[in-house]
């Protein structure tokens, strides 16, 4: 029986159908007393720092938990539950950690890499330890913007180490107590070997002797990101599809183009090899109960059988079901979390608080969607799809935004464009330029950018280089490179002339003309770093 501390944040769903999926029974904390009695205790970490310790003070469970390390019983924290084993964070000033380990968790140091760190990357393991049995340095998956330095871990409690910009703990052990900043629910088949070594351990230590030192170790690499994206919508019948249009038109000859069922199509990438997958909502669903949400189902189903990061992306903003109840975004953000998902995608209403951002001349309300589900579940957690088209002019003195000089021509022959941010599935252009959304997505609280190209979108014709160069240099948070992609030459192109840390495509995955393993080898020969 293993003891599930959740205590009601972010995706603890996963973690709890990854025990299931080892074949162990799981039983959730009810109140302190579980904390010391359970036989294993698991503490899966989501959100903000001070969110976290705010609902461990609620329910009475910090000191348990401090008992139950300090005692020695068996215990695994991930991702957060290793930062609150320290003194506080830099995330939440003035909120004191559970002070296993003295010293602060810090944000990684700004610079040519993106924060938060989003993605697949390695570890230097540092001690010998059963949790790493049969595991073949595989890429793990990790997403923080926060890290823990290695000279505030005792040298036998130090478990791995992984480089991003810098040298950091991704793990500590001693004993039976370890607590790991990568998520092994997530990292798919080597994640889930980790997992299911601590859930069979019996009465075994996880860590035996003191550290191996690091000398001479090869910094560890991000892989870049293949992801799969699946636009979900209801057909003329109501049944969910998935679907694909061509510059956002998913209609043949009258009818919903469907290519497949959402959960199957899922699973299917996560067995290719997809490092993550992007559920769009592109139909509305607004006027359903909060319980009946379609996506919910597809959600939990999905997070049964795929253990790498779900996003889901459509109607993640305020609205008022049939019933007349009310939620907020954060409540329908919320929702989404419990039932799998890793991340949320915000679009339409990403514009309309950006809009609201400039007219207050760059003051914050607190109130936008973004702010408000950052401030709970943290940056790494809000990912903003951008749907921007070119608007070409004849000089950069033609308009106030931002332009580029560009290789392609308009149809007037205009070497100059903008890019129009657009909203309700790109239906309405508003008067707002692709830099001004995601720089002030940014400062609203968002970790990462989608970017999409109307322009390009169902052509084949390849990625928006030139739009994606300009939106990463315009941001610290990773991006997403999406719309175009009709050939791995077309992902090798977009991380070869790019800064882009990941990749989408949609059609060509769904109809099987370019299959994720084809990408990944095409990626491979030319040494750019993969799972």
């Amino acid at each position: 029986m293993i003891t599930l501390l959740d205590y009601g944040a972010g995706n603890v769903r996963s973690v709890r159908n990854a025990i299931a999926k080892l074949g162990h029974e799981v039983r959730d904390v009810a109140g302190p007393e579980d904390i010391l009695q359970a036989e294993k205790l698991i503490f899966p970490g989501v959100g903000r720092f001070g969110s976290v310790m705010e609902r461990l003070q609620r329910d009475g469970l910090i000191e348990p938990l401090i008992q139950r390390i300090r005692s020695d019983k068996p215990f695994l924290g991930i991702c957060v539950a290793l930062q609150v084993l320290f003194e506080g964070s830099e995330e939440s000033p003035g909120v004191a950690g559970l002070s296993i380990f003295p010293g602060q968790v810090k944000r990684f140091a700004p610079g040519l890499l993106s924060v938060p760190q989003i993605g697949w990357n390695g570890i230097h393991i540092q001690a010998d330890s059963p949790l790493f049995d049969g595991y073949q340095e595989e890429k793990l998956y990790f997403v923080h913007s926060y890290r823990v330095s290695c000279e505030n871990v005792p040298d036998e409690w130090l478990l791995t180490t992984t480089d991003y910009g810098e040298h950091y703990v991704s793990g500590v052990a001693r004993g039976h107590v370890a607590a790991l900043q990568f998520h092994p629910e997530k990292s798919g088949a080597a994640g889930l070997r980790i997992l299911e070594n601590f859930l069979n351990l019996g009465q075994g230590r996880v860590s035996e002797v003191l550290p191996r030192p690091a000398a001479g170790q090869p910094p560890t690499k991000m892989a870049k990101r293949v992801i799969a994206c699946l636009d979900v919508r209801s057909n003329d019948r109501g049944d969910l599809v998935v679907t694909k249009g061509d510059q956002y038109d998913v209609r043949q000859e009258g009818e919903v183009r469907n290519l497949g069922k959402p959960v199957e199509l899922a699973r299917r990438y996560y067995e290719e090899g997809a490092d993550e997958i992007t559920f769009l909502n592109i139909t509305g669903f607004r006027d359903f109960p909060m319980q009946d949400q379609p996506m919910i189902e597809v959600l939990r189903k999905t997070s049964e059988e795929v253990f790498v990061p779900l996003t889901i992306g459509g109607g993640i903003r305020e609205f008022t079901d049939s019933e007349g109840r009310s939620y907020t975004a954060l409540d329908v953000a919320s929702e989404y979390f419990r039932s799998g998902a890793d991340k949320i995608s915000i679009g339409s209403d990403a514009v309309y608080a950006v809009e609201e951002l400039i007219r207050n001349q760059g003051r914050t309300s607190g109130r936008s969607s973004i702010e408000q589900i950052s401030r709970t579940y943290g940056a790494q957690a809000v990912v903003i799809s951008v749907d921007p088209r070119r608007v070409y002019v004849k000089s950069p003195e033609d308009t106030f935004h931002q332009t580029i000089r560009t290789g392609q021509v308009g149809p007037g022959g205009e070497h100059y464009c903008w890019y129009q941010c657009t909203v309700k599935g790109g239906r309405e252009g508003r008067d707002l330029d692709a830099v001004q959304l995601v720089q002030g997505c940014e400062q609203l609280g968002a970790g990462e950018i989608l970017l999409n190209c109307i322009d390009r979108d169902g052509t084949n014709s390849g990625f928006d280089l030139e739009l994606i160069n300009l939106v990463r240099g315009a941001v610290s948070i990773p991006v997403i490179a999406s719309s175009g992609a009709g050939s791995a030459v077309h992902f090798v192109e977009v991380f070869q002339k790019t800064p882009a840390e990941a990749a989408l495509a949609a059609g060509i995955f769904h109809r099987r003309e370019v299959p994720i393993s084809a990408v990944k080898e095409a990626l491979r020969e030319v040494d750019i770093e993969v799972r």
